[in-house]
């Protein structure tokens, strides 16, 4: 889909499915197998794929996320581990601290290693966070994370091929 075609009320329906419809395959998978395989960084990434005029290849989406899982898995790890964001955090805590400095260095080791690798995705710093902060930390959450990123983009290039969008 083209960014520079004229919005229209139905060609904007049509993106929006597709881009809500990127993250059907990963729901249902979640759903069956009571994992988390939908996170708050997977919508943007459907957005980029259903909605910008020139996307970023499917390469850079991959990439970017599975170097935002592995910057935030040494950062939380090394720097935070057995905590979570979720939990309530004491005001000038060594924990509130470890934590925030675990976010800290996952968003820069994410930065490097994507310009490094050249494949940018600012999702993936969404993705470093979630990892870093103690949301989805265990080895299986952390494989379901590039795992769902896999299927968001085998979906898109299955749609694109066959002319649906």
């Amino acid at each position: 889909m083209s960014d520079s075609t004229p919005a229209t009320f139905a060609g904007e329906v049509v993106r929006s499915a597709y881009a809500g419809g990127l993250l059907v395959a990963s729901t249902v998978a979640a759903w069956l197998l009571g994992v988390a395989l939908v996170f708050p960084s997977l919508g943007p990434s459907a957005y980029v794929l259903a909605t910008v005029d020139d996307p970023p290849t499917r390469r850079r989406v991959v990439a970017g996320h599975a170097v935002g899982v592995a910057a935030g898995a040494g950062a939380y790890y090394a720097l935070a581990g057995g905590l979570a964001v979720t939990a309530a955090l004491e005001p000038g805590s060594t924990a509130t601290l470890r934590l925030g400095l675990a976010g800290v260095v996952s968003v820069a080791a994410t930065t490097f290693g994507m310009r490094y690798f050249s494949v940018p995705h600012a999702p993936a710093c969404a993705t470093t966070l979630i990892v870093s902060l103690g949301l989805l930390t265990a080895p299986l959450e952390l494989v379901g994370i590039v795992a769902s990123v896999g299927v968001l983009v085998v979906v898109d290039a299955a749609v694109n091929r066959s002319g649906l969008v």
